[in-house]
């Protein structure tokens, strides 16, 4: 944790963002921390009662909490409904983003069609394509690329090493992390005479505004249609959304979860792990002429039918049982 550059006193954060304040206005706060960690010139939040021991010993110059507990300290306190939202405002009141500090770095590429807002920083080693669009406020940190097209909104921050494929679109105060991939091919394929034909992704993914994307997420370009990721949405680290889905706005994903193609998921969703069967097919078996589409749709009751719980693997020994399951099932 770093001391931050900014104070404000309690009375301040108070009028700010509402609330009740119990004892010395005057107490001058500087960040936040744990009820363990923190200081005098800290602010923490207490909304669970399995940390009342730390609540207790915590040497923070004030604490957030409820009306419920608001007697559990004397030091100062401010009391709110929701003290982890209210704790998740004053931390970016506290920790804002470094200042854009508008250019472009001598080594990044940029075709000449395109257009880049002045007020836009553009790092080493970036890579614009033509027709594409960049807003103002918005930082592509080195090693970034956007393909042919891409058109990427205001008061955007794309990490280092980005790379958004063409014709994908990026709404305004979108958070993009490090090494995430924006519009790849889906897993689109044909099943025909014993081998698998690509099937060409010419959908798009469009991506609204307030949305963040943790590290190595992929998002999978449409098959015909576009991939859409709504307003607000959050993902965590390394998550897969396939091709064709649409994530409803305000939804949050938690990290590794996989998300199949065509799935619609709805607004204010919360999608914390999805634990399915995985199914293992020899090659040597012979060929298996269900589209793939199909065979994970049947992998599921597959697996039921031999008697594996959700979660493990489809036993090799005996893969002619899971075959001829998957045939009767999707015949």
């Amino acid at each position: 944790m770093h001391e931050g550059t900014h104070a404000y006193r309690l009375a301040e954060i108070v009028q700010r963002f509402g609330g009740e304040l119990l004892g010395d206005p005057d107490v001058v706060i500087t960040q936040v921390a744990t009820l363990e960690t923190a200081g005098p010139w800290h602010i923490s939040f207490f909304s669970n009662t399995r940390y009342r021991k730390q609540l207790e010993h915590t040497r923070a110059g004030a604490v957030i909490l409820t009306q419920e507990v608001a007697d559990a300290t004397e030091r100062a306190r401010i009391v709110c409904k929701d003290p982890y939202a209210y704790f998740a405002r004053l931390s970016a009141l506290l920790n804002p983003l470094p200042e854009v500090d508008p250019g472009i770095h001598p080594s990044a590429a940029i075709d000449p069609s395109a257009r880049v807002s002045p007020k836009a920083s553009i790092g080493a080693f970036v890579s614009i394509g033509a027709r594409c669009e960049v807003g103002e406020g918005t930082v592509l940190e080195p090693g970034c690329v956007l393909g042919a097209g891409v058109r990427v909104g205001s008061d955007c921050r794309l990490y280092a090493n980005v790379s958004v494929y063409h014709d994908c679109i990026i709404g305004d105060r979108v958070i993009l992390h490090s090494g995430v991939v924006i519009g790849a091919d889906g897993f689109g394929l044909a099943w025909e005479n014993g081998r698998w034909n690509k099937i060409p992704q010419i959908g798009r993914v469009v991506m609204g505004d307030d949305v963040e994307v943790g590290a190595n997420t992929a998002i999978d370009r449409g098959a015909l249609d576009d991939t859409v990721i709504e307003n607000g949405v959050k993902l965590d680290n390394q998550i897969q959304i396939g091709h064709n889905c649409r994530i409803g706005a305000h939804t949050a994903i938690a990290g590794c979860v996989g998300i199949a193609g065509s799935t619609h998921i709805d607004v204010f969703a919360l999608v914390r792990r999805v634990r399915v069967p995985t199914l293992f097919l020899h090659a040597a078996r012979g060929d298996f002429p269900l589209p793939l589409y199909e065979m994970l749709a049947a992998s599921m009751p597959a697996a039921r039918v031999e008697g594996v719980d959700s979660g493990h693997l489809v036993p090799m020994e005996r893969p002619e049982l899971v075959i001829d399951a998957v045939r009767r099932l999707a015949g």
